[in-house]
């Protein structure tokens, strides 16, 4: 048990805003022991230096700095430099959260440098091979020595690829833990949106980043169109990709209909989502959160990797013409759908993740040094 005491022996490798939200209260838990690294992959204060002092989690340990360069070149860089100080000082394990080129970095530094690898949000599967994020999300699963699955479904999806027995433990989802814990009381939500002239349930929160959605003027065009036409005013916090891919392509006369917002801390952002109408969005971080929060979400992408929540709290629309007529139908059920997903409990656990996926990292560290590494 030496090694489990020793201070900063355990290596959390991230690099963007989900994984900070995520990895949080496994960072509060693991305290002097954890090592936090970022790869910079998200660099914008807005979108890093924000988060970090917004959720406690202090400076990095280290920070590897390759943000805003290509896929290929950011994850090679991360990882060599990453090897290089596994290498200078080893940690006893290490972590990585999802399905990020800081994720696929991590893992595969870990798996060079011989030390145990732990993968959180291990199995999701969108089984579309045109999301970079499904590349890195598999080829971590099957470099981990520990997958911590959320669901049964992530389970049954790493049990289809020959990934299995105590390799595999169900945790739930962290993003729950963070939800419960960083929410604010009704009295401070209410602030917020008095603050953006808002009244609950009388607006609609929506976020676009992902490549598919906003590099492609014809596609973003298109659902800034779909949600200037709703109804209830449509919140729109602009993330750096989402603005100036609006400013090179001449779109921002499509903005006029929309109340944009400079990208917004996590805590302003839970408060925002938790008294809209419905959410708009193609983050999959969104999507879970919106079942805790019990509100509806429009998923605006051809695929998911959530599919335990398709049919309740989400609902799938390829991005095109059809945005604003689902945003209306939604809308038309009202308060009776959201008295109905009131009732509803979030497929990602209760809030327990954490202590859990704490508990398998002790048990891990736990083993002699010999017997840490999965079997091949």
């Amino acid at each position: 048990m030496e090694g489990l005491l020793r201070e900063r022996s355990i290596a959390v490798v991230l690099g963007t805003r989900p994984e900070m939200i995520k990895m949080m209260p496994l960072l509060k838990l693991l305290g002097d022991r954890g090592r936090m690294i970022h790869t910079g992959q998200h660099f914008d204060d807005d979108l890093s230096g924000q988060f970090l002092r917004e959720l406690g989690l202090g400076a990095p340990s280290l920070h590897l700095e390759v943000g805003g360069r290509r896929r290929g070149s950011q994850i090679g860089d991360a990882t060599l430099l990453l090897e290089e100080h596994f290498n200078a000082d080893p940690p006893e394990v290490v972590v990585v959260h999802g399905d990020t080129n800081a994720a696929l970095a991590g893992a595969l530094a870990a798996n060079a440098s011989g030390i145990p690898l732990i993968h959180v949000e291990s199995g999701l599967r969108s089984f579309d091979r045109a999301m970079p994020e499904e590349h890195n999300r598999i080829v971590v699963d099957h470099l981990a020595d520990l997958c911590l699955a959320p669901t049964e479904t992530n389970r049954a999806n790493l049990a289809a690829e020959g990934i299995g027995g105590d390799r595999v433990i169900l945790t739930g989802n962290t993003v729950v833990d963070a939800v419960l814990d960083l929410l604010p009381p009704p009295p401070e939500q209410h602030a917020v949106l008095a603050q953006h002239g808002l009244e609950p349930g009388r607006y609609v929160l929506s976020t676009l980043h992902r490549p598919e959605n906003v590099d492609d003027p014809e596609v973003l065009g298109m659902i800034l169109s779909e949600l200037g036409r709703c109804d209830l005013p449509v919140l729109l916090p602009l993330h750096p990709r989402t603005r100036a891919s609006i400013e090179d392509n001449g779109l921002s006369g499509l903005l006029a209909k929309v109340k944009v917002l400079a990208p917004i801390g996590y805590i302003e952002f839970l408060s925002l989502a938790a008294s809209s109408a419905l959410l708009v969005s193609d983050s999959g971080g969104v999507q879970e959160e919106a079942s805790v929060l019990k509100r509806p979400v429009l998923v605006v992408r051809n695929s998911t990797e959530r599919p335990e929540i398709l049919g309740t709290f989400a609902q799938l629309v390829p991005p095109g013409p059809l945005v604003g007529a689902w945003i209306a139908q939604l809308l038309g059920q009202g308060p009776q759908l959201l008295n109905r997903l009131q009732n509803l409990p979030s497929p990602y656990g209760d809030g327990t993740a954490s202590l859990r996926s704490f508990a398998a990292i002790t048990t891990l560290l736990s083993r002699p040094t010999s017997s840490r590494r999965a079997a091949s």
